[in-house]
């Protein structure tokens, strides 16, 4: 017997899918219910992998929409592309596997920290950030992103970001908000 799932979550890596699952899971969805596709370490670049993934899942959310999956987040580090670059990567990818792109009725949010999640976790510990650095500190362990998370979390039910905050979490807030299911 297969398992319900809710949500698939396409990510590059470990400290992407810990940080998705734990503001999900506040957000009251069941992580027993969250299938994750993640990079395989060591056998290639992880926003490849995302790219490649994405029309597949994309396909799979619109195919089986009711029986499968009611929503698809997909996270990948916007490096030197940005959240615009890398929205438009995942619509060239799947065009180039037949795939119309998302629609904007569809459940399916594009997450992009940039230039990757440890920008947003020195803004959730107060710090003033750039979103043209790259080299925040990353976290010892995934799991250390919890009170980040909480701080997210807390952020959102009031309804607003510590400004200044980053363009790239104000667009994910934006998507999150307006692409997925309650």
């Amino acid at each position: 017997m297969s398992r319900t799932v809710q949500l698939v979550l396409v990510c590059e890596d470990r400290q992407h899918e810990t940080f998705v699952r734990r503001f999900l899971k506040k957000a009251g969805w069941s992580a027993r219910c969250l299938r994750v596709e993640i990079a395989p370490r060591g056998r290639g670049a992880a926003d490849q992998f995302v790219r490649e993934r994405f029309p597949k899942e994309l396909r799979a959310y619109r195919t089986h929409r009711h029986r499968v999956a009611r929503g698809l987040v997909v996270m990948v580090d916007g490096d030197q592309q940005g959240v615009a670059g890398r929205h438009n990567e995942l619509a060239r990818a799947c065009e180039g596997e037949g795939v119309q792109p998302r629609k904007p009725d569809e459940q399916v949010a594009i997450i992009v920290p940039t230039w990757n999640i440890e920008t947003w976790f020195a803004y959730l510990e107060g710090e003033g950030v750039d979103e043209g650095r790259k080299d925040y500190p990353r976290l010892n362990r995934p799991r250390d992103c919890q009170r980040h998370v909480e701080q997210l979390y807390e952020m959102c039910q009031q309804g607003e970001l510590r400004e200044p905050a980053p363009h790239s979490l104000k667009a994910a807030c934006d998507e999150y908000r307006t692409r997925m299911p309650s």
